[in-house]
């Protein structure tokens, strides 16, 4: 018989309402690390498209050579960026996806691409098994001029194969430049007709987010600015990322913004500090502007006729924190932000912008800054861990010296907090723990805090070269799956209502209390970060409960049965994550 320590209280109080919560709370952040994007939410199923990647015996290191010809990375010839591939004679080259995982295949499910070609001699463009020795589909480019060509082709594989390369070779004598190859999905089987891979974006609808950041350290690098993201994706130029020496603007700010609107969340984005006002008025104009605009047409003829609903612009990516605390960095950040503040507000004024600075309640500098952009900065961007199971502990400190601090400063602001990164280095069930108990922080907090999202948004199965490993949904070429800290997610989205209710226990749980408007619901949320089981008898005042429905993610499983109303007293299992709905 197992023995427990004596029965703890969690009481529950349905009279006393303390806050409203956003709808928009349960957020995550994409950016490119990981290849989360170029790799895997993008459809683009071939890697290095623009043979920038360094070559390794003349070929673009994401290429391998087949035949006999000979291979050279041609600097003076590219159609665009700064390469392109060159064949002599009889050879070719094949792709085998990101990190040569393999390109998966459906029988009967055709794949749409497009190349760039150039040269004397006509070339076969085919899919193959991965030792090249099955030709699933092919086709001929015909003739070959010395003006660079677009070549679209479609493929219908005869076969299924989850391990297959592209490939693309010549029989004869001669040269052939290639450049910009890509091989997609066609419309019909993608997310809602866009360059989206259709079974990440139904699986991160599943996880009921509903707020997408895009951002990250990716936007700090110079070459990425928004006006390098529009356009037919073959013609945007290629640059040197943050996270690998070659990033592809094939996917964007744009991609992102139809992306969010086609699923249902809300998004924010962000912009490097050094865009200039100029442009960033054209930004907004693009975004918002009508058909009687330079750059509302341009949005136009992009394929996007209605402006988008963007709400929210933040102004770069953890500013100020790679070099310590400087007063000249802090004050050029000022400076930045008011520009392109003034800037985006000349035409649109109901955006509002997010300050990333990295926040340091300690510094006279962030009071300075405070300052500086009172009454501008709709936000200010908090970055937390994640990987605690009792996270929320510290993130319910920070949360309220934050807005102590912004009262103190200013008792009449407005500013408020955006969690757009909870970071860390796990995907277990540790921190799904840690995401829970960061939720609860910031349900205590209501509407000062728009939401919390969870980093990494998604993570190529094995693909942790940069030291984050800690993404929500995994990925392979072929499959797709949720892990510990998704179902965190999905569980809270699940069972989210309005308004915070007094709660108060005696235990090591971690609980929150909502209620819905009509009083009719009352669901608890309760996080057991200790590795022992914790007993406790739930007592509701003011409310009087019909059935409780459980759900449950202990030991990385989620579980959910139903039990009446009457058994209040429960065992919480060790690690666990836990939500009660009452009904009346």
């Amino acid at each position: 018989m197992k023995c427990y320590a004596q029965v703890s209280i969690i009481q529950v109080n349905a009279n006393q309402q303390l806050n409203h919560i956003p709808y928009s709370l349960y957020g995550s952040c994409i950016e490119d690390v990981n290849h989360e994007i170029y790799g895997g939410l993008y459809d683009q199923r071939l890697y290095g498209e623009s043979f920038e990647e360094p070559a390794k015996d003349g070929v673009s290191s994401m290429w391998i050579s087949m035949g006999e010809g000979s291979f050279a990375p041609d600097s003076t010839q590219a159609y665009n960026g700064s390469k392109c591939q060159l064949i002599i004679n009889k050879g070719g080259i094949y792709n085998q996806g990101l990190n040569h995982w393999g390109i998966a295949l459906q029988k009967g499910q055709a794949l749409e691409g497009s190349i760039y070609l150039k040269g004397s001699q006509p070339a076969t463009i085919a899919l193959q098994s991965a030792d090249g020795r099955t030709t699933y589909a092919s086709t001929k480019t015909g003739t070959i001029t010395n003006a660079w060509k677009k070549y679209s082709f479609e493929l219908k594989p005869n076969a299924t194969d989850s391990n297959a390369r592209f490939a693309i070779y010549t029989a004869g004598e001669g040269k052939l430049w290639l450049d910009q190859a890509t091989l997609m999905a066609p419309k019909t089987a993608r997310f809602k007709g866009l360059p989206i891979r259709k079974d990440i974006a139904v699986k991160m609808q599943e996880e009921g987010l509903r707020f997408l950041r895009y951002g990250g350290t990716m936007v700090n690098a110079p070459g990425y600015r928004w006006k390098k993201m529009v356009g037919p994706r073959d013609q945007r130029p290629p640059y040197k990322g943050h996270w690998y020496p070659y990033s592809s603007n094939g996917f964007g700010i744009l991609e992102f913004l139809q992306f969010c609107e086609a699923a249902g969340f809300d998004a924010a984005f962000a912009i490097n500090i050094e865009e200039t006002a100029a442009d960033a008025r054209d930004l907004v104009e693009y975004l918002k502007g009508s058909a009687n605009t330079t750059w509302g047409r341009k949005r136009i003829a992009d394929g996007h006729p209605a402006p988008y609903k963007v709400k929210y612009i933040e102004i770069g990516n953890e500013e100020v924190l790679f070099d310590g605390d400087r007063a000249d960095q802090y004050a050029h950040y000022i400076e930045r932000f008011n520009e392109l503040y003034d800037a985006i507000h000349s035409k649109d004024t109901s955006l509002q912008l997010v300050c990333s600075v990295w926040w340091r309640a300690e510094s006279p500098n962030t009071e300075k800054l405070f300052n500086a952009i009172d009454g501008k900065a709709a936000f200010w961007d908090l970055h937390v861990g994640g990987d605690d199971p009792r996270e929320g502990l510290k993130v319910d400190k920070d949360l309220t010296q934050m807005e102590a601090l912004f009262k103190k400063w200013n008792p009449h602001t407005t500013m408020k907090c955006a969690i757009f990164e909870e970071n860390g280095g796990l995907h277990n069930q540790q921190r799904a723990l840690g995401h829970a108990s960061i939720l609860n922080a910031v349900r205590r907090h209501g509407e000062f805090v728009l939401t919390s999202c969870a980093a990494n948004a998604l993570q190529a199965l094995h693909q942790n070269d940069n030291g984050w490993d800690q993404g929500q949904i995994f990925f392979t070429p072929a499959s797709v799956w949720g892990v510990p800290p998704f179902y965190a997610t999905k569980m809270a989205a699940a069972n989210h209502l309005p308004i915070v209710c007094k709660s108060t226990t005696d235990t090591t749980l971690d609980v929150t209390a909502t209620i819905s408007e009509d009083g009719n619901t009352i669901i608890l949320h309760i996080v057991n970060a200790f590795n022992k089981p914790r007993e406790a008898q739930v007592m509701l005042n003011h409310y009087k409960a019909r059935n409780a429905t459980i759900c449950q993610l202990s030991d990385a499983v989620y579980t959910e049965h139903t039990t009446t109303a009457d058994k209040l007293k429960y065992t919480f299992p060790p690690a666990s994550y836990t939500i009660i709905r009452y009904e009346n």
